[in-house]
């Protein structure tokens, strides 16, 4: 700006307190006193303002020279028509055309066309159409070379040559030159005379103010070692935690060189100076440049703070104590197996019972009798091949089959049973107190939050909780103590913090319920800073870099991602529970070879007696009394049972004349072996007392007999 506006912008300065001890203020040429001087107040209010402007030879005799020039008879002097750059740099310009005129031999304006040029005798500029010798005229504007009292004039592909520049410091009402810059050589720093800064001190006032929050816990995320409200350059010892691990992380990854001291957010005594909403308004009042800390990033925030990208997720959840499972002690027994795993089980052992019988029924005394006893045997058998005490002998081969598959199943059962209720009873088994928050609230109960966190407001415009019934704690310890003690039904809180809480006190706790989401945890800038754009780009990177993983985040947290969960998953009471889907397999297994034994079996009976039971049909012409008669030939004893015992023919079927059946046996008996032992003789005469039994059932049906 020129120096009318410049003495007001540095007037208006001084009386809003910006022209002292903190800031810094660059000029360019515009505002050089030198070139172009300003009045006594306005040099008054720039003491201490750096800048740089061209440097100008032979100043002092072009000086004397302009002030000498008259004009009509009247000398000029400074203070009618002061030096500045821009009349320097006009008046090399006019010398640069008035050569390249002469160069291109342009000693009349017969070149110059005009619209008008045959109404008026007088050139107009205005109207020119073309100049017949521009052409030349632009390339030896082009090919100027030569000093100017501004400096070098020369133009490289169009543009002027840059020139010396020198660096000069307004120091009381003079301006001193402290270094030169040129295009060729860069004055080294330590050639730079050191400037005097406003506020009239040596103290470089760039480093920027970053506000940090001041907490006596969660110290994994940051910690201030003895808080102050005085700001500290950056040291492991006294400034620490995830947030500025991260944030130097992030400063090695800015293309550009920052200066910046922490600022603790903290009173003389080294308390906590106010909330997260009050630390981030402390940018908007302009006490602070920045703020680095855990801070999450929330919409009413954003109101006053331009935040960066997150550097790390977060949400709230919140956290219930864990209370021992005391129901159904005395029926713990049954806990290890659900209801419908218990009834499956039964069922699947009353099946394999029944198909067992419908095997062996026709084939094995073993499994005959009274129809009271058969029902018993059914049950017996079945039950007792879960601890393998069944003493029933097996001839069926298809029966051998069911029971081979099925006793698998009962020792997998068993086996898994045994384990699960070992597990119940020397591991102690917890749930949480509460599952939402619904509960919490419908009983009315008290629930805790972190000081000075935006969960407050969460609470209470969001979740609807009264105020009456939020309590805060500051400290890890001091949620134990009030989850543990009933003060509270749940403690809400950041997710982050959930986590390093749960890690010292897992066991106790857990953290249930819906997450509410929220932005993470970000830096804050004043708004529309260009700042916010850099150190986004750089937390991307950080992030994506393998060393924030394994150094920074493994440092605190103990693993290589931040990683939060979700909350959704909750706590079942019945989680320990065996049910039917962890033996699908085994019951369909068994299931398919009780069937398969039975179809084959049935089949095989059905083949056998099909001709009798055709016959009967014929006879009777009733198909109910064809089924009837071929469950009485079923429940009958098989003949072959006795071939299959002494190795000999087959019985008969049934005969209507015991005494003769009775007879017959005997006879055969003692024709194909007169050695049968006495436990033989006693299998013989009691299939004959079961023959005589069967007899007497239907005489008019004639029987079948069959060989061996």
């Amino acid at each position: 700006m020129t120096a009318e506006h410049g003495s007001k912008l540095f007037s208006a300065a001084k009386n809003v307190g910006m022209m002292k001890e903190g800031y810094a203020w660059i000029v360019t040429e515009g505002l050089s006193t030198l070139l172009d001087p300003v009045d006594a107040k306005a040099k008054d209010s720039m003491g201490g303002v750096l800048g740089v402007r061209p440097l100008v030879l032979e100043f002092e005799n072009f000086t004397r020279r302009w002030k000498s020039y008259s004009y009509a008879g009247k000398e000029r002097t400074s203070s009618e028509s002061p030096l500045t750059l821009f009349g320097l740099w006009a008046y090399d310009t006019v010398w640069a055309l008035a050569m390249a005129v002469e160069k291109a031999g342009l000693t009349n304006s017969n070149s110059f066309q005009s619209q008008n040029v045959a109404n008026n005798t007088e050139l107009d500029f205005a109207n020119i159409v073309w100049y017949e010798t521009g052409p030349r005229l632009r390339d030896e504007i082009l090919a100027t070379n030569f000093t100017g009292v501004s400096g070098n004039v020369s133009l490289i592909n169009g543009q002027l040559e840059p020139s010396e520049i020198e660096i000069f410091n307004v120091v009381g009402h003079t301006e001193k030159i402290i270094g030169k810059w040129s295009s060729n050589k860069l004055t080294l720093k330590e050639e730079l005379k050191p400037p005097i800064w406003p506020g009239d001190t040596t103290e470089r006032p760039t480093k920027m103010r970053i506000g940090v929050p001041v907490r006596k816990s969660f110290n994994e995320f940051l910690r201030v070692e003895s808080p102050s409200p005085k700001c500290i350059e950056y040291s492991r010892e006294n400034i620490s935690g995830f947030a500025i691990d991260v944030f130097q992380e992030v400063h090695r990854f800015l293309p550009f060189n920052l200066s910046y001291e922490f600022c603790p957010f903290a009173k003389r005594n080294g308390d906590s100076n106010g909330t997260y909403d009050q630390l981030v308004m402390q940018i908007e009042e302009k006490n602070f440049d920045a703020v680095v800390g855990d801070v999450t990033i929330v919409a009413n925030r954003t109101k006053y703070v331009d935040f960066t990208l997150p550097y790390s997720e977060s949400g709230v959840s919140m956290v219930v104590r864990m209370k021992q499972d005391k129901r159904n002690n005395m029926w713990i027994f049954l806990k290890p197996l659900s209801w419908d795993m218990w009834l499956t089980t039964f069922a699947a052992f009353i099946f394999t019972g029944v198909v067992i019988w419908l095997l062996e029924h026709r084939t094995n005394p073993e499994f005959g009798g009274s129809p009271q006893q058969q029902v018993g045997i059914i049950f017996w058998f079945s039950f007792s091949t879960l601890v393998f005490a069944h003493k029933e002998k097996i001839v069926n081969n298809w029966s051998r089959l069911v029971l081979i598959v099925w006793v698998f199943v009962v020792l997998i059962i068993t086996q898994s049973y045994t384990a699960s209720l070992a597990s119940m009873l020397t591991v102690q088994r917890l749930q949480p107190a509460f599952m939402d928050i619904k509960e919490i609230q419908r009983n009315n109960y008290s629930v805790g939050y972190q000081t000075g966190s935006f969960v407050e407001k969460l609470l209470t415009e969001q979740l609807g909780f009264s105020e009456s019934k939020l309590k805060s704690y500051q400290t890890p310890q001091e949620f134990h103590e009030a989850l543990s003690n009933g003060s509270v039904a749940a403690i809400f809180d950041e997710i982050p913090y959930l986590i390093v809480f749960l890690k010292n006190h897992g066991s106790k706790y857990h953290m249930v319920g819906p997450v509410y989401k929220t932005g993470g945890f970000g830096f804050a800038f004043p708004l529309n800073s260009p700042l916010v754009s850099d150190f986004s780009k750089a937390i991307l990177k950080v992030i994506e870099n393998e060393t924030f993983q394994d150094r920074i985040q493994k440092k605190y947290f103990s693993t290589s991602e931040i990683i939060f969960d979700d909350g959704s998953a909750s706590v079942s009471s019945d989680s320990s529970s065996l049910t039917v889907h962890s033996f699908g397999g085994l019951f369909i297994v068994t299931l398919a070879a009780s069937l398969i034994s039975l179809i084959f079996y049935v089949f095989k009976f059905l083949h056998s007696q099909w001709p009798a039971l055709k016959e009967i049909h014929s006879d009777q012409g009733s198909l109910w009394v064809a089924f009837t008669e071929m469950v009485k030939r079923f429940d009958r004893k098989d003949s072959f049972a006795r071939a299959s015992r002494s190795n000999s023919r087959v019985f008969p079927e049934a005969n209507p004349n015991p005494a003769t059946d009775e007879a017959s046996v005997n006879v055969d008996d003692t024709a194909d072996n007169e050695s049968t032992t006495l436990n033989q003789q006693s299998d013989v005469a009691t299939l004959n007392e079961h023959n005589q039994m069967d007899s007497g059932i239907n005489h008019s049906v004639p029987d079948e007999r069959h060989s061996s």
